[in-house]
């Protein structure tokens, strides 16, 4: 039986998985192949002088057009929001040049934010409101304003962890701002209604294989001046982008640069917590039913992207 064909604009090719399991490689052999260009989905690798730790592929070595990377300074506010309109714009660019938007990267919500049809707030990073809920949350601490949500919105606090002061935060913000509940949100976020003719590829390997490729990954980012890359971020005075949550091999070095880890380990706890990550990586695109998983487990990276180019040909939506 033939396939109808979808009205959507496409086609768009995702190339997603952990970190570490050689999705650059294979979205940019693939974006070779079908003519195509890269559209990063990486939310660390937007910011400019955050190369090494983010495993950011050097100019020099791109062989296709790379898109929303470098786009914003490490001190500088960004979004989802942000990225979803870059992403779009992207995508769309390359279409319109009949070339194919490859969009290769591990940040599970870019992903969702580059190829459904999610609505964010404005892309702003800060508002009064929230500035405000901020203090607030700092006065009440983590359960107190966790109560104070549940008081307005009980079924929102169901849904969030009392120690998630962030998004304890957002489900006020959208309360007051918006009128809106972060329970309704939720429910619409587990939705997944494509805005392209897409296939999305996932990437994966053995457990084990994978995270001796991460820790291997981890000491070439040493060894390549990941310190040095730190220290120069901090002294342009972007240490809050370099310890936040998601800044994973530049907080535990911020600590060796301030003297109070030696460097030994702060290379082991990036080892763990990229592990960590890589797992929480998972749990997110396994969840996606469109993805099509292929195992790279063993295979040489021209292995990998002969392999992934099947996928895309015989899934490619019409």
């Amino acid at each position: 039986m033939r396939r109808a064909k979808s009205s959507l604009p496409g086609p768009v090719v995702a190339v997603v998985g952990p970190t570490g399991v050689g999705k650059t490689a294979v979205g940019e052999e693939l974006a070779l192949r079908l003519g195509g260009e890269i559209v990063s989905a990486d939310s660390m690798q937007v910011y400019r002088g955050m190369d090494i730790g983010t495993a950011k592929q050097p100019v020099e070595d791109r062989r296709v057009p790379y898109h929303c990377i470098d786009v914003a300074d490490p001190g500088r506010p960004y979004s989802v929001a942000l990225y979803q309109t870059a992403a779009r714009a992207a995508i769309d660019a390359i279409l319109r040049a009949r070339a194919v938007p490859v969009v290769v990267g591990g940040s599970g919500l870019y992903v969702r934010a580059a190829l459904d049809d999610m609505v964010f707030p404005s892309g702003q990073a800060a508002s009064p409101t929230r500035e405000r809920l901020e203090q607030l949350g700092a006065e009440l601490g983590p359960e107190g304003l966790h109560a104070y949500l549940a008081e307005r919105d009980p079924e929102a606090a169901a849904l969030i962890h009392r120690n998630n002061t962030r998004r304890v935060v957002r489900a006020l913000e959208m309360l007051e701002e918006d009128g809106a509940s972060y329970a309704v949100k939720h429910a619409l976020f587990a939705e997944r209604r494509s805005v392209y003719r897409a296939v999305q590829v996932g990437l994966t390997m053995d457990r084990p294989a994978l995270y001796a490729r991460i820790d291997a990954r981890v000491r070439r980012m040493v060894d390549a001046g990941l310190l040095a890359e730190v220290e120069a971020l901090l002294a342009a005075g972007h240490r809050a982008t370099l310890t936040s949550a998601q800044a994973i091999g530049y907080k535990e070095l911020v600590q060796v640069v301030e003297g109070r880890e030696d460097l030994d380990t702060a290379v082991d706890k990036i080892a763990q917590a990229t592990r960590r990550y890589a797992k929480r990586q998972l749990t997110w695109f396994r969840a996606d039913p469109r993805v099509q998983w292929l195992d790279v487990t063993g295979l040489s990276p021209a292995e990998a992207s002969d392999a992934a180019f099947a996928l895309v040909q015989s899934g490619m939506p019409r």
